[in-house]
């Protein structure tokens, strides 16, 4: 590997939620591993569960007095206050040294995150922790500045296949219910006119649509970023991604996972943040239940209360729930033949990543549009229809999960996973796509 000659100093700052910590934390690890200095800035309440490496990865955690707000508005101008209170003096801090400080790469969804890099006189580089077909969409759909009527017809775009409407991202024609997280999606279009880089989660064979991006910005796709010992091996130590602030039960998912035949388990997970209706639960329970396969799934703390009492009482024959789980180590055991997943963009990487076909149960953002990409572009998954109410029965649950695990889909979709998974791996080894635009990076600086 080419070895950068000037040392450089990296900050970079995600926002501050587990789905968006990750990604950036995998990114740092990349940087500092071609020799690079890289301190990542978090606040208090989170560095709390980051033991990160202290060789590789440096931390610069932000005191504050009270928590987090809970509420979202209230919550997207503390963190601007906070960070904007402190970032001068990290940067003067941290100059004082061989490495200086030269660029800040920070999470696309604070984009005045820019303004202040650049009036540090330091350079400024997104960090897209979505696709870049959905960045693509917000970008064509921005109220701000789009002229295409949204009437419920399907919407076609450039380099994308036809959009129905089920497929959008949900703020698209959902922007009453979160206002406030509908002005934070679009805010993100704020980075193709003012930062020096655009970097995405994702790699260039991945989505045709990286091309089309590529004539109208300087963006440089540099995925996907889940630990290297699952993909290319090149960073010995980099087993899991190191931060968590939900403790997983490891031992009694993996112990429960090998006392099972291959490719005979269905995993479960709707990631940190999404939460199914009580009704949703129930047919959810009993579809698993009704597929006669064996099932783990994962239900956090908050959402346990929403399990019928008939279902736990069959629960034991087939089934474990835990309320966290280490999803790559369950991704990547030989007897998980399955993920039932609510299709967030990091759950989509790992499960192509790790080969592992897919049932879609989209709830809510970006994740219409995953499944839409995971069950008919890459096709290693299928999608669940709703019902009545946009209730997916467990008639409905349980044929999707019999269609990937026992059908002749099933396998072509394994088949396929298997495609997607070299393919992942051959864009982050060395030479590949998203390597070479790392190391273009590095040596721009």
């Amino acid at each position: 590997m080419e070895e950068i000659t000037t040392k450089s100093h990296v900050l970079v700052l995600p926002f501050p939620v587990q789905g968006h910590i990750n990604p950036m934390v995998q990114f740092s690890k990349r940087l500092a591993s071609r020799g690079n200095k890289v301190t990542l800035i978090t606040i208090d309440s989170i560095s709390k569960s980051m033991p990160m490496d202290s060789n590789s990865i440096k931390i610069e955690s932000i005191p504050h007095d009270e928590s987090p707000p809970n509420s979202i508005d209230i919550f997207l101008e503390w963190f601007f206050a906070l960070i904007s209170n402190n970032l001068r003096e990290i940067v003067k801090k941290l100059s004082d040294s061989e490495y200086p400080v030269k660029v800040l790469v920070f999470d696309s969804v604070a984009p005045w995150a820019i303004d202040l890099a650049h009036e540090l006189g330091i350079k400024g580089a997104a960090f897209f922790t979505q696709s870049c077909s959905l960045s693509a969409i917000y970008y064509h759909l921005d109220p701000e500045i789009s002229n295409i009527t949204l009437d419920g017809s399907a919407v076609s775009l450039p380099s994308l296949p036809l959009l129905e409407k089920e497929d959008l991202p949900s703020f698209v024609y959902d922007s009453d219910s979160y206002p406030s997280l509908v002005r934070l999606v679009f805010s993100q279009n704020i980075n193709f006119k003012k930062a020096d880089w655009l970097f995405f989660n994702t790699f260039d064979v991945l989505e045709e649509v990286v091309d089309w991006m590529r004539t109208q910005y300087p963006i440089k796709t540099i995925g996907p970023t889940i630990p290297s010992m699952y993909l290319d091996k090149r960073l010995k130590d980099d087993k899991e991604y190191g931060s968590s602030l939900i403790k997983p039960n490891g031992e009694t998912c993996l112990k429960w996972l090998d006392l099972k035949e291959n490719g005979s388990v269905v995993y479960v997970s709707f990631g940190s943040l999404a939460s199914l209706g009580e009704k949703q639960m129930e047919e959810l329970a009993f579809g698993l239940i009704m597929s006669n396969s064996y099932f783990l799934w994962v239900v956090r703390t908050s959402e346990e209360n929403k399990l019928p009492n008939e279902f736990k009482s069959k629960l034991s024959e087939k089934g474990l729930i835990v309320n966290w789980s280490p999803q790559l180590d369950v991704l990547a055991h030989k007897s998980v033949g399955c993920f039932f997943t609510h299709c967030g963009w990091n759950s989509t990487l790992e499960a192509l990543s790790l080969g592992v076909p897919m049932v879609c149960m989209p709830q809510w953002t970006d994740q219409p549009t995953n499944a839409k990409f995971i069950s008919d572009v890459w096709r290693t998954g299928i999608r669940v229809k709703a019902g009545k109410d946009s209730v997916i029965t467990r008639e409905e649950v349980a044929s999707s999960i019999k269609e990937v695990m026992e059908e002749e889909k099933g396998v072509m979709l394994k088949e396929n996973a298997i495609k997607w998974k070299q393919l992942a791996k051959e864009a982050v080894d060395e030479g590949g796509s998203s390597d070479k635009n790392i190391e273009e990076f590095l040596s721009n600086l």
